[in-house]
């Protein structure tokens, strides 16, 4: 069987999306997942509104892929669909049913998105995410949260995804209400849907001290499709902890990323606690062959996407670290 061993293309958005796909096949890899809008614009697939409307369109833009050799495994649509900003959180939701008819046109394609983050009472205009309830005041924004925004959005959602036969895979992002399996099970039992599922990136599980191939066998068949990012623990995490705020915000005259409305990414502290790293450089080659081993016990056709935010190291260079290691370990696996 041929795995599907690819790449999150954002990190090559400097690029238009042939080139991006010929960069991906002198990795050695066979597979791209594209960013379909959220945080980041749909730079590799700029006509998906055609897309949605055209099956010649779709036909189109799928026969790049099959040129190329490279398959088409999945759209990623990571943003806030739950803020309370409306300027983002309304975006970010149109993005996601965008992405989701998308998917659909282009054969049911998995949809890989975050789970959002509410503001923590009506009127709200920030998100409020609660990691540690231990005063009754903590519940009562969980409870306002799951039960008066997330809860609705994520019913109408999946009802959009099954009508679509479209599966949708939640990165466990901090900063989200879903961060961990047991918040994504919460997800999956309230909603009750078979159409929602885990994007398995071990890069935040690592830093909250969780066992990525734990989480995959305790949420089995609920995982539908796998990130390949690593996470590297530094030794200034035993002073600051791996919950770490001191990020710096950075200014107009800056070169910066907007997160929609007036919401920027913040800089990361140069002395910090931990730092994503490309693959074997915070976890060797037998981990992630272990790893691949507990995805594909799930599903031995599942995706496993390389996703790069190294900043030691350069776009392709880090791909090509990256790829190395996750090669080696697909090797392993057989």
């Amino acid at each position: 069987m041929t795995r599907k061993l690819g790449v999150y293309t954002a990190v090559l958005h400097d690029r238009p999306v042939d080139q991006a796909l010929d960069d991906i096949t002198a990795l050695g890899l066979n597979a791209a997942e594209i960013n379909a809008g959220g945080f980041l614009p749909p730079t590799h697939i700029p006509d998906i509104d055609d897309i949605v409307a055209s099956r010649s369109a779709a036909s189109e833009y799928l026969g790049l892929f099959a040129d190329k050799g490279v398959a088409l495994a999945g759209l990623n649509v990571n943003g806030n669909p739950l803020h309370p900003d409306a300027a983002i959180g309304d975006k970010h939701a149109d993005d996601l049913r965008r992405a989701i008819r998308a998917a659909a046109a282009l054969g049911g394609q998995r949809v890989v998105a975050m789970s959002g983050l509410p503001g923590g009472e009506p009127g709200s205009t920030r998100p409020n995410w609660i990691v540690n309830a231990w005063n009754s005041g903590a519940l009562d924004v969980l409870d306002y949260q799951w039960d008066e925004v997330v809860v609705p959005f994520w019913k109408e959602i999946a009802a959009l995804a099954a009508d679509h036969d479209v599966k949708i895979a939640i990165e466990m992002h901090p900063q989200n209400v879903v961060f961990n399996p047991p918040t994504l099970l919460r997800l999956i039992e309230k909603v009750g849907t078979d159409h929602i599922g885990a994007e398995m990136d071990p890069s935040h599980l690592f830093w909250q001290w969780m066992d990525p191939i734990a989480a995959v066998d305790y949420l089995g068949d609920r995982v539908f499709h796998a990130a390949a990012k690593d996470v590297r623990i530094n030794e200034n995490a035993k002073i600051y902890g791996v919950l770490d705020e001191r990020f710096r915000r950075m200014g107009s005259d800056e070169e910066r990323t907007n997160l929609g409305g007036d919401e920027w990414v913040a800089e990361w502290p140069k002395d910090s606690a931990w730092d994503f790293v490309a693959l074997g450089r915070g976890h060797d080659t037998e981990f992630w062959s272990a790893f691949l081993r507990s995805l594909y016990r799930v599903d031995p056709d599942m995706a496993v996407n390389i996703e790069h935010e190294d900043t030691a190291l350069g776009r392709i260079e880090g791909l090509e670290v990256a790829a190395k290691v996750l090669l080696e370990a697909a090797a392993r696996v057989g």
